[in-house]
């Protein structure tokens, strides 16, 4: 891709991306992940998400690449004949991989949903999940949830301070804060659902532009918005 991958612009490129520019991003991550798990004839697990595998084209749109461990889901029938084609474990790359992965336990879209949450939070606190920070027990999961809502501003990437008036930037940032640790909790039934994703990201979108899809006004919005977060 023109672009190159999302790692290059997080944590390599000279130029930052904008707060909208990682919010437009994040939403064309979650919108793959909803049609590869809700909108294929056969549901696919990627299995590998994390920002390497996110490439970005002229237009700054995110494309996810590399399926080499994408697998189909198997239905209700598959599982029961005991398929085991179909009932390997599935491997990720550390850091980005579900905790119930690194145990044997079976492809499941909230596998990818995990890894989506850690790369969100990632793409908004510039800090990779296995940086030597995180460590004895701390985790880029861990402290985006200790720092929510009250000091979500002090693990922000700073290269975003600014970008916006700071009450709106303050309640976006919160409200994905809440997502990315919502979908990586340790528990897969714990964890959103990608459809719900893309939903919030999108209300936080018209938020950050100071507007909401239903055309009220930027306090009509910011008030949506605290209920989100609050949600």
């Amino acid at each position: 891709m023109p672009n190159g991958s999302l790692d290059n612009w997080l944590h390599h490129e000279s130029r930052s991306l904008s707060f909208r520019e990682r919010l437009d991003i994040a939403i064309d991550v979650a919108c793959a992940l909803d049609y590869l798990h809700h909108q294929c004839q056969t549901p696919i697990v990627h299995g590998d998400l994390k920002p390497s595998n996110v490439l970005l084209d002229d237009d700054m749109v995110a494309h996810v690449g590399d399926f080499g461990l994408a697998k189909f889901l198997p239905d209700a029938n598959e599982i029961l004949s005991g398929d085991q084609s179909t009932l390997e474990p599935m491997m990720g790359s550390i850091g980005y991989v579900a905790p119930e992965y690194r145990i044997g336990g079976l492809v499941s879209p909230q596998g990818d949903v995990y890894s989506y949450g850690i790369l969100l939070l990632e793409m908004f606190t510039g800090k990779r999940p296995t940086e030597d920070m995180f460590s004895d027990g701390l985790s880029l999961h861990n402290l985006s949830k200790m720092a929510f809502p009250e000091r979500v501003m002090e693990i922000v990437d700073s290269n975003l301070v600014g970008e916006l008036d700071e009450d709106r930037m303050y309640h976006c940032l919160v409200s994905i804060a809440r997502i990315g640790v919502a979908c990586s909790e340790e528990s897969a039934s714990d964890r959103m659902d990608i459809k719900d994703v893309v939903i919030e990201l999108n209300i936080i979108k018209e938020v950050s532009w100071g507007r909401n899809p239903a055309g009220e006004t930027h306090q009509d919005a910011i008030s949506w918005e605290r209920t989100i977060s609050a949600g």
